[in-house]
């Protein structure tokens, strides 16, 4: 019942509605120009959103990355010259 009334309205719509300017072919109209613009906008902030991505993982790196280093250097500090080595 649902698929019959929706396949009636896209029927009975105009074909006007059913594209935009440039699909007709009037790629020089306002609306073809702000869509680009709006595709370029929405493209700007996907790749906002995946530069902030990866500088958060690039700010964990580092950070896992300079904590291994102060761990390394205050076990290097707590260690005497004769320790740590196996004499044999």
């Amino acid at each position: 019942m649902r698929a019959s009334i929706a396949g009636l309205l896209v029927l009975g719509m105009p074909r006007l509605a059913l594209a935009c300017p440039v699909c007709f072919g009037n790629s020089d109209a306002p609306m073809a120009s702000a869509t680009n613009t709006g595709i370029l906008f929405m493209l700007g902030i996907v790749a906002v959103v995946l530069c902030g991505f990866a500088s958060f993982f690039i700010h964990l790196i580092r950070r896992a990355n300079r904590v291994a280093a102060e761990a390394d250097r205050a076990d290097a500090g707590r260690l005497s010259p004769s320790e740590g080595t196996a004499q044999c």
